[in-house]
């Protein structure tokens, strides 16, 4: 069975029911399988797993966990003792022949980017976490794979080169299943008894039952009380919020004044989210998909390109 393992004043809301995509993945909806190929090839490592950065290879679907109303944790197995390949910080990108359209009448490839969220040492199987959506034409096509089918994989693509110590104190702002890179990084730095660096999570979601591997999250804050904090954000808590200790609707500039870390050299902030969050806090990438300009709450806090990281 699936089961996780603790390893060592102005503002937005969170548009999660309709466009709840982190930027990786939103980006990836504007590009066509050639251009996602010269993303992956621009700066591949050498393969040292069982993901191939060159080719896309096939890996059957092992396990399937339901984790909210439409986010499952799909389990793929790799050749016995073999690691995939991923490392901190990376993604993978997938792909299928599908009718991306009503009015296609042929297939085509269809290739979308995912975060793993299994360790980078794991042997044996890599876990993707994925939000169904009624028009996500991949996210339903992984959700209909029966135990034993297959799905094309090529990777990993190199994201922040995260280095321990590097900075004093890390700041995340995730939204939905932005939270997938970011538990990446928190893993590990926590997994690292070397790495003394601080993080500080604010995760934003619609409901409380739309927080993603919520229970990881908080065990991980638990088993490391100082190095890993996190605040939670929802638009609608259950009973009108009588017994929600975290915030409601907004995440707004004193939220994140209060538990990000402040501008400096040894400090930086990663943001993750849907298009409407980015743009509220830190602003989108740039059309070429470059950081770009830093805008939003986190320029209004004195944060810029110098301590700002947009997955």
């Amino acid at each position: 069975m699936l089961a996780y393992a603790v390893r060592s004043s102005r503002g937005f809301r969170p548009l999660f029911a309709t466009a709840a995509l982190s930027g990786t993945a939103y980006a990836a909806l504007q590009l066509d399988e050639n251009l996602t190929a010269k993303a992956v090839h621009a700066d591949a490592p050498a393969s040292k797993g069982a993901l191939d950065p060159n080719e896309f290879r096939a890996f059957k679907l092992k396990e399937k966990k339901q984790l909210t109303r439409n986010t499952f944790l799909y389990r793929f197995e790799l050749p016995a003792g073999q690691t995939s390949g991923i490392y901190v910080a990376s993604c993978l990108v997938t792909r299928a022949m599908l009718k991306a359209k009503p009015e296609d009448e042929k297939p085509k490839a269809v290739v979308r980017p995912y975060t793993p969220t299994s360790a980078p040492d794991a042997k044996g199987y890599l876990d993707l976490v994925v939000k169904v959506y009624d028009k996500g034409v991949m996210s339903k096509h992984i959700d209909s794979l029966k135990i034993g089918e297959s799905l094309e994989m090529k990777g990993p693509i190199k994201k922040y080169p995260y280095e321990a110590n590097a900075k004093k104190h890390i700041g995340m702002v995730a939204g939905g299943t932005g939270i997938t890179p970011m538990l990446q990084v928190i893993d590990a730095i926590l997994d690292n008894p070397d790495d003394k660096t601080q993080v500080s999570l604010v995760y934003a979601n619609v409901t409380e039952g739309d927080i993603i591997l919520k229970d990881k999250v908080d065990a991980l804050a638990a088993a490391h009380p100082g190095r890993f904090k996190v605040y939670y954000v929802v638009d609608k808590p259950n009973w009108g919020g009588i017994f929600w200790r975290g915030g409601v609707g907004y995440v707004t500039k004193d939220i994140l004044a209060t538990q990000l870390p402040k501008p400096a050299k040894d400090s930086l902030v990663m943001v993750c989210g849907p298009p409407g969050m980015m743009e509220a806090v830190s602003g989108n990438k740039a059309p070429d998909y470059s950081q770009g300009e830093v805008k939003g709450l986190l320029k209004e806090l004195g944060f810029d390109s110098s301590n700002v990281y947009k997955f």
